[in-house]
């Protein structure tokens, strides 16, 4: 018999994950909760119906590669869940965190992308270089006229995957509105900025498909 779980909502969903034996796995978000007289920020979790052998297994990898990936760290006294130090919820971010640590494999070896990308168009290597205050600048190996075009299209696909603003040095600055660094989360959309039309076509898809009418439909 099915059981409904109080999750929080549900943000993001991976119907059959390729490397959890098809299992249906998703994200959800709870809303902040009270620790030491204040508000923590929103939490998040990882979580699959399924009964099937490894299930918790996967769904603990998955959990700890949204750790290396982005930056999460797990709530304190619930370790189930992941936040963002800073206290924002970063949802954009955090959706495309999920949906690529569910391309990895358990057993993957995990650790923080770099801040830099190879950009097969120009040739060139793009990095990204922390200002603080949550701000950073892209450069690129050489400045010419064709790498300027390339770091501002990086910045705009930062912004629409991240939710990020242009910061104050212009169309190659970035920033978070949390203030904070987050340089996990740049890391990893560094290569996705690059071609954000398709990063963006994937998510849509993962949205159309992830409709569950009941958590009968998620036990796989």
């Amino acid at each position: 018999m099915s059981h409904v779980l109080d999750l929080g909502r549900r943000i993001e969903l991976v119907p059959t994950d390729p490397h959890g034996d098809g299992i249906t796995i998703a994200l959800y978000e709870e809303g902040g909760r009270e620790e030491g007289g204040g508000r923590d920020g929103a939490a998040f979790r990882v979580h699959s119906y399924s009964p099937r052998p490894g299930a918790r297994g996967r769904v603990g990898f998955v959990r700890a590669a949204m750790a290396a990936l982005g930056g999460l760290e797990p709530l304190g006294e619930a370790p189930a869940l992941l936040r963002f130090a800073c206290g924002n919820d970063h949802r954009l971010a955090c959706r495309r965190v999920f949906l690529e640590a569910c391309k990895l494999a358990s057993g993957t070896e995990l650790a923080a992308p770099p801040l830099l990308v190879e950009d097969r168009r120009s040739g060139r290597t793009l990095r990204a270089v922390g200002l603080g205050g949550g701000a950073y600048r892209l450069e690129a190996d050489g400045e010419d006229e064709a790498a300027r075009a390339r770091l501002e299209a990086l910045a705009n696909g930062l912004v629409k995957l991240a939710e990020m603003k242009q910061g104050p040095g212009g169309a190659v600055e970035v920033a978070f509105a949390c203030g904070r660094a987050h340089d996990a989360i740049v890391g990893l959309l560094l290569p996705r900025a690059l071609n954000v039309r398709a990063a963006l076509r994937e998510q849509e898809a993962a949205a159309a498909r992830g409709i569950l009418a009941a958590p009968s439909a998620q036990e796989r």
